[in-house]
C-alpha cells in the first residue's frame, strides 16, 4: 500500500514533507509488535496515527482499546487498566475486567501517558517487560499479549529529569518515537485542510459551498493554529454554520481565530514562534516556553484593553485627577475624575497607562475603583506576575471552572491546582 492510498483510507490530509514522514514511519512499524510512542501537541491527530498503526498491523482483526490516562482518577487507574477482584476496594461489588485483558491479542492505545501516576507506572512497566499483570486485590499472575501504543503532548525526557516519570518506563515506551508536527510547521497543508473541511461541513449542514478569498487564505497561513487541526476544524465548522457569505473574507473570518483582535491587529496567535531543533539545550526549550507565555499575555492584555474601551464608551472613563490637572502620573492614586464623552479625547492617550481596573461592583449607585496591588514597572512584567495575571483572567472568563480553565491554558488540572497553590503562598 502506497502513501496516497494510506492517506485516502485514513483520511489524512496534507502533502507536506513533515506529514509524509509521519505516515512513512507509522507504516514501517505497523506490521511489527514494537512499542511506539507518539509525541505531539494537543490536536495534531495522535489518535488517528494510532488507528493507522493498528489497522495496518497483524492485529487489525482484534480490538483497539483506547485509554485516556489523564481522564481516570488516580485512585482508580490501576483497577481500570488491570482489573479488580470483588471486594478489592469500596464499591467493588463484582469482578472487573481491565483494559489490558480486553485488549488481549489486540492493541492498547494509552493516550496522555505523561499523566499516569507513579504507582501505575510500576505496574505498566511489568506488563511491557513480561506481559504479566495481576488484578487489584489478587495475587494471581495473568498473561496478556497486547501491543502498546502510547501518546503524550509532554516532553517525557524532561519529565524524567524532573522526577515525574520513571526513566526505565520511558526507555521501554520510546522504542520507536514518532513526532507528529504541529500545524504551524506544515503550513503548506493549511489551505487544503481548511477547504476540505469547508466542503464536508457544507454537505453535512446542507449549506451553499463556501470559498476563501486571497485575503482569507493569507490570514489562515499567517495564523499559528495553537490548537492545531482540532482548532482548524472547529473554526471551519463555525464559519459554515454562522456565516452566510459564499465567499469568506479575512474580515469575516478574523473573529473566529484566537489571538486576532477585532481591529485587525495580530496577536500572539499570529506571530511565528521559533521552534528549537532536536538536540537543543534545556535552556533553549525554556526560552521558547517563556516567549510563548509572553505572546499569550500580550493577547490577553489586548483583550482587556478592548473591554475597557467598550465599558468607557458607556459609563465614562475614571482617571486620576492629576492626569487632568498636571498631565502626569506621579503622586497618590486615590483622587479620581469621571471624564464623559465631551472631554474623552483630551485624556484618551492615558487610558492604557493608568494601573487601575474596574471591578464592576457598585456602591451608592457609582462604580467602585480599586488599585491593582502589584507594582507595575516599566517594560515587561515578571514571569510570576504574567502567570498570575493569565491564570486569574482565564478563571474569570470561565466563571471559576478549573477544568475549562486548564484546558484553555493548555495544562492539566493537576498543574493548575499546583500553580494556584503556589500563587497563594
Amino acid at each position: 500500500m502506497d502513501r496516497q492510498a494510506i492517506q485516502e483510507r485514513f483520511d489524512i490530509i496534507g502533502r507536506s514533507p513533515a506529514i509524509q514522514h509521519v505516515i512513512d514511519r507509522a507504516f514501517m512499524v505497523a506490521r511489527t509488535d514494537i512499542t511506539v510512542l507518539l509525541q505531539g501537541e494537543s490536536g495534531v491527530g495522535k489518535e488517528l496515527i494510532a488507528h493507522l498503526i493498528h489497522e495496518l498491523s497483524t492485529r487489525k482483526h482484534q480490538a483497539l482499546v483506547t485509554v485516556n490516562c489523564g481522564a481516570i482518577p488516580e485512585g482508580l487507574i490501576e483497577s481500570e487498566l488491570f482489573g479488580a477482584e470483588r471486594g478489592a476496594y469500596t464499591g467493588a461489588v463484582e469482578r472487573r475486567t481491565g483494559y489490558f485483558e480486553a485488549a488481549d491479542h489486540g492493541t492498547i492505545f494509552l493516550d496522555e501517558i505523561g499523566e499516569m501516576p507513579a504507582a501505575a507506572q510500576v505496574r505498566l512497566l511489568r506488563v511491557l517487560e513480561s506481559g504479566e499483570f495481576s488484578r487489584v486485590g489478587s495475587n494471581t499472575s495473568r498473561k496478556t499479549d497486547t501491543r502498546v501504543v502510547a501518546a503524550t503532548n509532554k516532553n517525557l525526557a524532561r519529565e524524567v529529569e524532573l522526577g515525574r516519570f520513571r526513566e526505565d518506563l520511558y526507555y521501554r515506551l520510546s522504542t520507536v518515537i514518532i513526532k507528529i508536527p504541529p500545524l504551524r510547521e506544515r503550513r503548506e497543508d493549511v489551505v487544503e485542510l481548511f477547504e476540505t473541511f469547508l466542503h464536508r461541513f457544507s454537505q453535512k449542514y446542507n449549506t451553499p459551498r463556501r470559498t476563501l478569498d486571497d485575503g482569507a487564505r493569507q490570514l489562515i497561513l499567517r495564523y499559528n493554529w495553537p490548537g492545531n487541526v482540532r482548532e482548524l476544524r472547529n473554526v471551519v465548522e463555525q464559519t459554515v454554520v454562522l456565516l452566510r457569505d459564499e465567499v469568506i473574507t479575512a474580515e469575516r473570518l478574523r473573529p473566529y481565530l484566537r489571538g486576532v483582535s477585532a481591529s485587525g491587529a495580530f496577536g500572539g496567535g499570529i506571530v511565528p514562534v521559533p521552534r528549537p531543533e532536536q538536540g537543543d539545550s534545556v535552556e533553549a526549550r525554556e526560552r521558547e516556553l517563556i516567549y510563548r507565555a509572553l505572546l499569550e499575555l500580550r493577547m490577553e492584555m489586548r483583550d482587556l484593553k478592548e473591554q475597557i474601551r467598550t465599558i468607557s464608551s458607556n459609563i465614562g472613563i475614571a482617571v486620576p485627577r492629576r492626569v487632568i490637572e498636571e498631565g502626569g502620573l506621579e503622586g497618590p492614586r486615590t483622587d479620581f475624575v469621571i471624564v464623559r464623552d465631551a472631554d474623552r479625547d483630551n485624556v484618551s492617550s492615558f487610558i492604557e497607562d493608568v494601573p487601575f481596573e474596574i471591578q464592576g461592583e457598585e456602591e451608592n449607585g457609582a462604580h467602585r475603583l480599586e488599585e491593582v496591588p502589584p507594582e507595575v514597572e516599566e517594560g515587561l512584567p515578571t514571569l510570576e506576575d504574567a502567570e498570575r495575571t493569565l491564570i486569574a483572567e482565564a478563571l474569570k472568563r470561565f466563571d471559576g471552572n478549573r477544568r475549562q480553565t486548564a484546558r484553555a491554558l493548555g495544562i492539566s488540572e493537576r498543574t493548575l491546582y499546583r500553580k494556584l497553590k503556589e500563587l497563594e503562598e
